[in-house]
Order: C-alpha cells, then sequence, then structure tokens
C-alpha cells in the first residue's frame, strides 16, 4: 500500500522509514527528498569534493534503505545515524587520500552569473571550505555539524561517539582555529572594519 505524498510531509522520520520497509514506495521518495541534500552538503563540507560528497551520500542512502527492515522506532534519531554514516564514510575516504593535501582538490565551478554580489559569496564560501579543510578531522566534524548543519551538542556527541563536552572543546578550538584562519583575509571578503 502506498500513501499520498502530502499525508508522509508531516511524519517523523522513523515513522516514514517504518512505511517504506513495510513496502510503502512513497515513502522512500520522502525520505530521499528529506534527507538526501542536507547528506549531500555534509559530506561535502567533511570532504571539499563535489564528486566524492555525491558518492557517499548515494552510499548512506543505500545504507539506509537495507538499515529500514531492522530499524527500530524511538532507539535512535534517523538523522543522527545517517550523519554518523556518512561521517564514517567520509573518514574512510580522507585516510585513503592521505597522501593527497585537501587544499589540492579543486572547487567546483559555479555556473551562476557573475555577478559582484555572487562572486564575493563564493569568494567567501571558498575561504570558509579552505579554512574548514585546514582543521583537524574531528574539529572540522564538530564545527560542521554544530555551526553549519544546527545540530545539538548532544546529537554531535551520538553522531561522533564522544561525550558533549569533547564535542564542546572540539567546535570551540575549531572556531579560534577558522576565525584566525580567515582574519587576514577580512577586507578582501568583504567584511572590513564594521562587518
Amino acid at each position: 500500500m502506498t500513501m499520498p505524498l502530502d499525508a508522509l510531509d508531516d511524519l517523523p522520520d522513523d515513522t516514514v522509514l517504518t512505511l517504506f520497509a513495510n513496502g510503502d514506495a512513497s515513502a522512500a521518495r520522502v525520505l530521499t527528498l528529506r534527507f538526501t541534500p542536507r547528506v549531500l552538503a555534509h559530506a561535502y563540507r567533511l570532504l571539499g569534493d563535489r564528486d566524492e560528497a555525491e558518492d557517499v551520500a548515494q552510499e548512506a542512502m543505500m545504507r539506509l534503505w537495507r538499515i529500514a527492515p531492522e530499524w527500530r522506532q524511538g532507539e535512535a534519531k534517523v538523522t543522527t545515524w545517517l550523519y554518523r554514516v556518512v561521517a564514517n564514510l567520509c573518514a574512510d575516504r580522507l585516510r585513503r587520500r592521505r597522501g593527497v593535501a585537501l587544499d589540492s582538490v579543486p572547487e567546483p565551478v559555479d555556473d551562476a552569473p557573475g555577478a559582484d554580489d555572487e562572486l564575493m559569496r563564493q569568494a567567501r564560501a571558498d575561504a570558509l571550505q579552505q579554512a574548514l579543510d585546514a582543521l583537524p578531522a574531528r574539529q572540522r566534524q564538530a564545527v560542521v555539524l554544530r555551526h553549519i548543519e544546527g545540530f545539538s551538542n548532544p546529537d554531535i556527541a551520538e553522531i561522533m561517539e564522544i561525550g558533549v563536552e569533547a564535542v564542546e572543546s572540539l567546535t570551540a578550538r575549531g572556531k579560534r582555529a577558522l576565525a584566525a584562519a580567515l582574519a587576514g583575509r577580512r577586507e578582501e571578503l568583504g567584511f572590513g572594519d564594521d562587518g
């Protein structure tokens, strides 16, 4: 049986996943639309490579489909589980390419019109990604989860399988390192003395 898509939009993630496991094809579409953009963005922020991020996002979603029949509602958040899978897949890829400097990975080409605002936005995004790439992997993961993805410290602790205090330490050190890395570029990035 397949429920209408509108009926699934307001249901919790684990309920929709259970519906998918029970054969509701529209549940897969809802979960794909709900999670894929977020998973892809998170993987890109951790890896700095669009193609690899797409591969990771696809693999993470495939693992979600495979785990669906065994999913036990109420034991964990689907998003927490999914972000942990993405983090692990990214860590594996980063370990494999250890000999390749992350700064040497080219940024994706932006096909948007070349307006000044868009160029500045892209320069800022590139500077942030470069600064993120320079952070140790665990700091980068904690900073991205907290300040870009908006997860709470307890959720990050669960995703990273560490304590909340360790999350707070990692995010604080990561923020300081990002501020230091970007401090000399304030004017270049359009942040004058008052920005």
